[in-house]
C-alpha cells in the first residue's frame, strides 16, 4: 500500500460544486484519491508528505485532440490556411513510418506532460504502405513518457481522383481501414477504468473520407464498444465543400451517417450555427476546442460559450504540432479564455470555465469522467501541482488566475495514477534531452525523404 499526501497548496477540485481549498490537502492511496479537504485523514502517519505550499493543485489536464506525428513537420507552411496547408504537407506525411512516428510522438508527449497533461488524445490518420505498426509506436512513446493515451485508428479513403483533398497515394481502401481498425482495438484498447491506453475509430474529415467509411466505421465502433472521432466544421472551405458535394453543411451530413451521439467527439467545430449547437447538445456529441491552431490556420473562433450554455461536452486540444508549434496544453487554457471573450464577450468565458474545459470537460468528451477530470475521493490520482510563488505569479490576487490568465506556471509535480511523471519541470521516467535528440533526428530524416 502506497500513500501520499499533497499538503498546503490551493486545491481546485473542479467538482460539481467548484470546491476549492486555500490551504488544502489531497490524500492518495494506491493510485486513487482517498480524501480532499483542509486536513489529512487520521492514521496516515506512514504517508509520504509532499509540501505544496506556494502551489496550485489541479486535476491533470486532458488533451482531447492532437496529431502527434506532426511534431516532425513543425514550422512548415507557416502562412497557409487549412486546405493549402494540408496540400503542402500530405506528400511529406505519406513518408512516415512507425519508428519516425514513435520519436515524434515521444517528443510531443514530453512537452504535453511538462505542461500538465496526464491524458493525451491523438488522432492519427496517415498509414503509408509498409510503414509498420504506427499505433504501436505511439503506444510505446506514451509508456516511455508515462502519460495515459487515447489513441485513434484514423483513416482516409477519399483521394483527389474521387473529389477528396488528399493525394491518392496517401489514402487506403475502405476494407483495409476497417480490418486495421479491428486489429488496433483488439491489440491496444483497454476498457478498464484505470486504463493507460484506449482506442477510438477516427476517419479524418468529410473532405478526406467517403460516406461509406463514415457509416461503416460508426457501426464497427459501436459493435466494438469504442468511441468515434473526426474533424468537423473547422473552416469555411469545409462548409463549402460539404454544401457543394452533399447539399448540406458538415453537421447535417455527419448526422445522416450516424455521427452524432454521446460516443462521438469532433475537433474544432468552429463554424456551427444555433441549429448545429442544439444538435450537439441534444445528442451529447463532444467538441475538442483547439484555440491556438484555429488561430494559426485562420479558421476562426469557435462558439464555445454557446456550446457550454447549451450543455454540450467541450474539452481542450492542442491539435497537431504542425499547426500549433508550442505543443503545450496549459497555454491553451489562457487561449480559450481570450478567444472565448473575443467571440462572445468578457463575461462569457472565465478562467475557471476554461480550466473546467481542460479537465472535467475533456474527461467527459473522452468518456472517462467517472474516473478522471476532478479531484474527488475515488477518482484516479492524475494531478498537476503548479508553482505560483515565483516572480511571474507571486502576489496575484487569485491563484487560479496564475494558471488561466498568467504565464504557464512551472510544473512542480505531475502524477499519473499517483506516480510521478514530472518533478520540478523534468520528466521522471525518461530523459527529455534524449527524446529531443531523437525527435530532431526523425524530423531531419523525414525532411530528407520528402
Amino acid at each position: 500500500m502506497t500513500r501520499t499526501i499533497l499538503r498546503g497548496g490551493h486545491v481546485v477540485t473542479v467538482d460539481a460544486a467548484d470546491t476549492e481549498h486555500a490551504d488544502g490537502t489531497v490524500a492518495i492511496e494506491d493510485g486513487r484519491i482517498i480524501a480532499v479537504g483542509d486536513a489529512a485523514p487520521a492514521g496516515w502517519d506512514d504517508a509520504e508528505i509532499v509540501d505544496a505550499s506556494g502551489c496550485l493543485i489541479t486535476p491533470g489536464l486532458i488533451n482531447t485532440h492532437h496529431h502527434l506525428y506532426q511534431w516532425l513537420t513543425r514550422g512548415w507552411a507557416q502562412d497557409a490556411i487549412l486546405f493549402d496547408w494540408l496540400v503542402a504537407l500530405y506528400p511529406t506525411w505519406a513518408r512516415i513510418d512507425a519508428d519516425l512516428v514513435r520519436s515524434g510522438a515521444a517528443a510531443a508527449m514530453a512537452v504535453l506532460a511538462r505542461s500538465g497533461c496526464t491524458l493525451v488524445g491523438d488522432h492519427h490518420y496517415v498509414f503509408p504502405q509498409g510503414g509498420g505498426d504506427i499505433i504501436g509506436g505511439i503506444v510505446e512513446a506514451a509508456s516511455e513518457v508515462g502519460v495515459r493515451l487515447h489513441a485513434t485508428r484514423g483513416s482516409m479513403d477519399l483521394g483527389r481522383s474521387q473529389g477528396g483533398l488528399p493525394p491518392d497515394f496517401a489514402v487506403e481502401t475502405t476494407d483495409a481501414i476497417l480490418e486495421a481498425s479491428i486489429q488496433a482495438v483488439s491489440r491496444y484498447h483497454d476498457p478498464s477504468p484505470d486504463a493507460r491506453v484506449q482506442v477510438a475509430l477516427a476517419p479524418c474529415s468529410p473532405f478526406s473520407v467517403t460516406g461509406e467509411l463514415l457509416r461503416e466505421s460508426a457501426a464497427l465502433a459501436r459493435d466494438l464498444g469504442v468511441r468515434l472521432h473526426t474533424h468537423g466544421a473547422e473552416t469555411v472551405e469545409e462548409e463549402a465543400f460539404c454544401r457543394e458535394r452533399f447539399g448540406m453543411g458538415p453537421t447535417d451530413y455527419l448526422e445522416g451517417l450516424g455521427w452524432l451521439g454521446r460516443d462521438v467527439w469532433m475537433a474544432h467545430c468552429v463554424h456551427l450555427d444555433e441549429r448545429d449547437i442544439a444538435k450537439f447538445a441534444a445528442t451529447g456529441t463532444g467538441v475538442a476546442h483547439c484555440p491556438s491552431s484555429n488561430g494559426r490556420l485562420a479558421a476562426g473562433m469557435a462558439p464555445i460559450a454557446d456550446l457550454l450554455r447549451a450543455g454540450a461536452p467541450v474539452g481542450l486540444g492542442v491539435d497537431g504540432a504542425a499547426s500549433n508549434e508550442s505543443g503545450q496544453l496549459a497555454t491553451e487554457i489562457r487561449q480559450a479564455v481570450l478567444m472565448g471573450r473575443l467571440r462572445s464577450g468578457a463575461d462569457r468565458m472565465s478562467g475557471r470555465d476554461a480550466l473546467r474545459i481542460a479537465t472535467m470537460g475533456g474527461a467527459r468528451v473522452l468518456g472517462r469522467d467517472a474516473d478522471l477530470g476532478s479531484l474527488e475521493p475515488g477518482k484516479l490520482a492524475d494531478i498537476a501541482v503548479w508553482r505560483i510563488d515565483g516572480v511571474e505569479h507571486a502576489g496575484i490576487a487569485d491563484p487560479v488566475a496564475a494558471l488561466t490568465l498568467g504565464a504557464q506556471p512551472p510544473l512542480s509535480l505531475l502524477l499519473v495514477g499517483g506516480e510521478a511523471v514530472v518533478r520540478d519541470g523534468e520528466l521522471v521516467k525518461s530523459d527529455s534531452r534524449a527524446i529531443a535528440r531523437r525527435g530532431a533526428d526523425a524530423a531531419r530524416t523525414l525532411a530528407a525523404r520528402a
